[in-house]
């Protein structure tokens, strides 16, 4: 082993460990839920991002099983050769239906969706104009195109608008993208503000909805559909592990962007397709979903029943405004011994410090599901209270 490479790697995980950044990457031991086991633990569970529960749902598992039986257990090849089965197909299909579009192109995740689709669309000469706290998928897709990248303030459209006119005068495409909802901060996107303004200057726009997905819009369609902008956006970016409960990421716009991604999006073209049991549990999903927004409903409820119980204790939830539910802290190392404490009390929800967040504003992301009762979020928000006053986070 090389020794310069040993010790550069050993310093700065001694770095992170002396600045509370440093990772422990816990085991879950039983079926994700409201309450699971973690390292052998049972704990009320605010870290997943399963919102809907839909993970140990019996239909989507059976669904599963059954893609399983027909098709086996992975896709054994890329889309363009041997990889595209008919049920990939059909998910494409009914997915489209559901979100309105056109046509859909599902790939391996989202973040296989944002570092295709980015760097297919736009090049070397071409501009992109990113809001500022956009996730590391879409600025990992920026940077992979070679394209020039101009950070406008977060969910700013004035900003936006002075960035694309101080860039008026370059030819190149321009292309204008935003997370739909914002992971750590849990704000959604002026989405039609920015439509408005991409629409002034002739550029083309693109919303990553991961967080949106199953949560916004009429029967959790998404944020497109809940700011009724259907044909309005140009590339509807999304995931299916958040409130699908699977693995896999999707693009969703017309016919032609469809058609051109199939042959130009790198993740499409060298890397396998998503795996029967995915996309078998993603169709029974949609159907779910199509046929009661009971899920949606509850989860709404379940994250203004804990938002009150939290905010009633002292915490600062932060800007949030959908079940992403920071708990801001300040500190990276106290935001860390707060997490470590609710978990010895029975709490599983983790801190996150910078670069994941800015520096100053390090915080417990708390991730509402539908399934959660009202006596699992009271237990949580009555732990987070004991082990704040206990920091000296809150007065007792």
């Amino acid at each position: 082993m090389n020794a310069r490479l040993q010790e550069e790697m050993a310093a700065e995980l001694g770095r992170l460990e002396r600045e509370g950044l440093s990772l422990r990457i816990r085991t879950l031991d039983s079926e994700q839920g409201p309450v699971c086991t973690v390292d052998g633990k049972h704990v009320v569970n605010l870290a997943a991002n399963n919102y809907l529960g839909i993970i140990g749902r019996k239909d989507v598992k059976e669904a599963a099983k059954r893609a399983i039986d027909e098709f086996g257990v992975g896709s054994g090849a890329v889309k363009t050769i041997m990889g595209n089965t008919r049920l990939i197909v059909e998910a494409e299909e009914k997915l489209a239906r559901f979100k309105g579009s056109d046509a859909v192109l599902m790939f391996q995740s989202g973040l296989m969706a944002n570092s295709g689709t980015i760097p297919a669309l736009v090049h070397e000469g071409d501009l992109i104009f990113s809001d500022e706290l956009n996730h590391a998928s879409i600025i990992d897709g920026c940077r992979l195109s070679k394209a020039s990248i101009v950070p406008y303030k977060h969910c700013d459209p004035k900003d936006l608008e002075e960035k694309l006119v101080e860039r008026r005068e370059e030819s190149g495409l321009k292309l204008v993208v935003t997370d739909g909802v914002f992971s750590m901060d849990g704000d959604i996107a002026p989405l039609p503000a920015l439509v408005e303004v991409a629409r002034r200057h002739d550029a083309a726009t693109m919303v990553d909805d991961a967080h949106g997905e199953g949560v916004l819009g009429d029967h959790g369609r998404g944020i497109v559909n809940h700011f009724r902008l259907e044909g309005e956006i140009d590339v509807e970016v999304g995931t299916m592990s958040k409130a699908f409960g699977v693995v896999g990421g999707y693009v969703a716009g017309s016919r032609t962007l469809i058609e051109y991604l199939k042959n130009k999006a790198r993740t499409i073209l060298f890397s396998s397709t998503a795996t029967p049991a995915d996309v078998g549990a993603i169709l029974r999903v949609i159907d779910v979903l199509s046929e009661s927004d009971e899920l949606v409903r509850k989860l709404w409820d379940n994250t203004a029943y804990f938002k009150a119980q939290m905010r009633s204790h002292g915490f600062n939830t932060w800007r949030s405004e959908t079940p992403i539910t920071p708990i801001i802290v300040g500190d990276n190392k106290l935001a860390k011994e707060l997490s470590m404490r609710l978990f010895d009390r029975g709490v599983f929800a983790q801190s996150l410090g910078f670069p994941t967040v800015p520096r100053d504003l390090a915080r417990i992301r708390c991730m509402l599901c539908a399934m959660h009762t009202r006596e699992q979020l009271d237990f949580a928000a009555t732990m987070f209270r004991e082990a704040a006053v206990e920091l000296g986070i809150l007065r007792g």
